[in-house]
């Protein structure tokens, strides 16, 4: 799976997310915005909303 970060539009690596699901919250290692998982049901794409803001 790949996501890109809805703040800085880099990859988030989801390596240290090995069991991802829907309302994880996951945080970007560039920018440190914090996202919610809202859907998964595209293998291929994961739909993410903003939780906090980051640093």
């Amino acid at each position: 799976m790949k996501l890109n970060c809805i703040e800085c539009k880099n990859d988030i690596d989801l390596t240290s997310y090995p069991n991802l699901a829907k309302d994880q919250v996951i945080e970007c290692n560039t920018c440190g915005i914090t996202l919610l998982v809202a859907d998964m049901s595209d293998e291929n794409a994961i739909q993410t909303e903003v939780v906090d803001e980051g640093k």
